[in-house]
């Protein structure tokens, strides 16, 4: 049968009053160490194990779930600045499901794995910006939408935190690109489209490069080579009459 006991556990100042077994915490008890911290809840051979609270010295403090002297399961954390971390732990980590909110307000609600974003995850920044997608170790990875607070949006492939792959960019100007991305930059083949203008064709870096068609708003279209954004060699003018024209740029 367990009883409340006062142990004074080491030379170093621990202390314990709570129930016990074989001389060792177990059931409900407060262990206060030297540092000034105390967690109080359930003890098993001697381990915080089950529910309980954990309040650091300075101020952090865990509300949940313990296993083996671990968190682990569902809790709470807190830190003094704001931060704070709703869900699932594992040996002492963040595993599983869980909501984590910054000190400037950014929350970041989804899968973690090792302490990090992983998985479906949606980033909401204290501006408004917005990712919902997938994750690899805290990157946008995979398939995600990013919308900022003007109403600019990003639909598709990440890599490594970057526009990567294939995806769709759109601003509410009425600016338009849809194609491949490589790095963050415009990058294979892809159409861009402006208020005055329509490019279909090869990009290289970000801009323009190689063969494409560009359309202009009053009908004019340019067939031909581009380089640095700009129409460059050889190439046709193909006019709304039908009207065709050779050139060199």
């Amino acid at each position: 049968m367990m009883k409340k006991i006062t142990l004074k556990l080491n030379k170093n100042g621990d202390n314990y009053i709570g129930e016990q077994k074989d001389n060792m915490p177990h059931g409900q008890g407060t262990y206060t160490y030297p540092d000034g911290a105390v967690y109080v809840g359930e003890f098993k051979d001697g381990f915080m194990h089950g529910q309980g609270t954990f309040t650091h010295h300075d101020g952090q403090k865990y509300v949940g779930e313990f296993k083996g002297g671990k968190n682990h399961g569902q809790g709470t954390y807190t830190h003094p600045d704001g931060r704070k971390y709703v869900g699932e732990w594992k040996d002492d980590i963040k595993h599983g499901q869980g909501a984590l909110t910054y000190a400037d307000g950014t929350k970041y609600v989804g899968e973690l794995k090792d302490g990090e974003a992983h998985g479906q995850g949606t980033l909401t920044f204290h501006d408004g910006t917005t990712y919902i997608g997938e994750w690899e170790y805290s990157k946008e990875h995979g398939l995600g939408t990013y919308t900022w607070p003007d109403g600019t949006k990003y639909v598709g492939e990440w890599k490594n935190g970057k526009k990567h792959g294939q995806g769709t960019y759109t601003d509410s100007d009425g600016y338009k690109y849809v194609g491949e991305y490589k790095n963050d930059k415009k990058h294979g083949q892809g159409t861009e489209t402006t208020v005055s203008t329509t490019y279909e064709g090869e990009w290289k870096d970000g801009e323009q490069n190689g063969q494409g068609t560009l359309t202009f708003s009053n009908g004019d279209k340019f067939v031909g080579n581009f380089k640095d954004d700009d129409m460059h060699g050889l190439g046709t003018f193909i006019y709304p009459d039908g009207t065709t024209e050779f050139c060199e740029i």
